[in-house]
């Protein structure tokens, strides 16, 4: 069975817009440290796996192919940047509230890749900015990771103020 690290993207991998989405190439920012935590993640053996929830696109506010656009985009600067891309990108455009059992924090894109892939949940972890990437990973069981200095939650097994403290805590603690 093979391991991965589920990513959340807006806040992990890029910055977030606050009150707004990402619906194009220039809105897109890596965030500080976020190259040198996957190139990590991608040495030590893991799939790293995009887990996003996109209701621009259920808003109207973008389609698919503005969402295609920016993660090929970011797939082709990850590999320029670190050698490695993301080995697969889940989305779900379901608005919120709607009962979607792909839309996080239920487990749905989770369980695709999941099977796809034939993945040890209990060897995986989840990283994200908010609450409902920690109960979607912990309801997978997986281990989780919340990043950011003004979040408090009992439920995540780690809180880290920034990406680069994920990274050194990873390098240290994960083989």
């Amino acid at each position: 069975m093979s391991r991965a690290f589920f990513f959340d993207r807006d806040g992990i991998v890029n910055r977030r817009i606050v009150g707004d989405y990402v619906k194009k190439i220039e809105e897109f920012v890596f965030n500080d440290g976020f190259f040198e935590l996957f190139k990590a993640v991608k040495g030590k053996g893991f799939l790293a796996i995009l887990v996003t929830n996109q209701q621009g696109i259920g808003k109207g506010l973008m389609t698919e192919d503005d969402l295609e656009e920016i993660h090929r985009y970011m797939n082709d600067k990850l590999m320029g940047e670190v050698g490695y891309s993301f080995d697969a990108i889940y989305f779900c455009s379901d608005l919120d509230g709607t009962g979607s059992k792909r839309r996080k924090p239920e487990t749905g894109m989770f369980e695709e890749a999941i099977e796809r892939f034939g993945i040890d949940a209990s060897s995986s972890w989840t990283i994200g900015d908010s609450v409902s990437d920690v109960k979607a990973g912990k309801s997978i069981g997986t281990q989780t990771i919340l990043v950011g200095s003004h979040l408090q939650n009992e439920l995540a097994d780690y809180l880290f103020p920034s990406i680069a403290d994920v990274k050194e805590f990873f390098d240290k603690n994960v083989n």
